[in-house]
């Protein structure tokens, strides 16, 4: 990739891309050039879990060791034909961009935007959460074995109230389990059976899963963090990078690997970087289709 600007046509849109020999990942010399690579190889798999969601942008101008800013409204300087929806919050109004198709996500890539966070709602409808998301948080010396093992815990106890489950890991040191819904909902029916659902295996298993917000109750144990549930939070995108030392991917599981690591097997088997999450995609299998498609209905607890 050359060091100075280039005009590049993607889709019948003109990007003028720039500083691509960037390195923004020191440790392994990752540029900009290869994230921009990475996102356009990866939009058939990550585009469906953006498209029509409000996304807010983590950006990394200066790499992931030169510190990061979060920005939710549309950027004044972004193309025209980057889409943006209003969302009200609070007392006034953001233009949320949306990420739908590949010159956005191209673009998104040359602002050294390395994180994805779109929300749990489409944006024609910001009350209603297309899932319900259980973030695994391990505070150490817990780690991913551990965080596994809480992941079946959850994904058998919801399969007891006839629900499916689908997980993926965070891309740094946890996990997520996503239980799709894509039915009439809103945040006030998900966060409080989000939090039930923490609270019973709290009580089934309290040497190793904790569920209230404080820090110091964490420490060996596995937070089930339900609070993302909240019109007004995020959770990293399946299928994002992530600001770690390696360029680390958000990456979908299947249940039997889950199953293999929570039994023994080698952690760092589920931790993957671009190349290897884009291997994976080689069979053209995304193991997180289900949370775009089952339609389910929270029962009453």
């Amino acid at each position: 990739m050359a060091g100075k600007a280039v005009e590049v046509d993607v889709e019948g849109r003109r990007l003028r891309l720039t500083n691509l020999d960037k390195v923004l990942y020191p440790a392994v010399g990752f540029t900009k050039g290869q994230v921009i690579d990475y996102y356009t190889r990866v939009a058939p798999y990550v585009l469906p879990h953006l498209r029509g969601r409000a996304l807010t942008l983590k950006r990394y101008p200066n790499g992931v060791d030169g510190g990061h800013f979060y920005e939710k409204q549309r950027p004044s300087h972004a193309p025209d034909w980057v889409r943006s929806v209003p969302v009200v919050a609070g007392d006034r109004t953001i233009d949320f961009v949306i990420c739908d198709d590949l010159p956005t996500l191209v673009w998104l890539a040359n602002l050294a935007d390395l994180e994805l966070h779109p929300s749990l709602a489409l944006a024609e409808d910001v009350g209603r959460p297309t899932v319900v998301a259980f973030d695994l948080d391990p505070g150490e010396p817990a780690g991913l074995e551990q965080c596994c093992t809480v992941a079946l815990l959850l994904r058998d106890t919801l399969a007891a109230l006839g629900l499916e489950c689908s997980s993926k890991t965070s891309g740094s040191k946890g996990m997520q389990v996503y239980l799709p819904l894509n039915a009439e909902t809103t945040y006030e029916e998900t966060k409080p059976f989000a939090h039930a659902i923490a609270q019973l295996l709290e009580n089934r298993e309290g040497g190793l899963i904790v569920s209230v917000m404080r820090k110091s109750a964490r420490g060996g144990k596995v937070f089930i963090d339900w609070s993302q549930n909240d019109r007004h939070k995020t959770t990293v995108g399946a299928y994002s990078l992530r600001a770690r030392e390696r360029p680390t991917v958000s990456t979908p599981l299947r249940w039997q690997e889950v199953e293999e690591v929570a039994g023994g097997g080698d952690p760092a088997a589920l931790v993957f970087d671009s190349s290897q999450a884009l291997e994976r995609l080689e069979t053209g299998s995304d193991p997180f289709t289900d949370v775009l498609t089952l339609n389910q209905r929270l029962p009453d607890l």
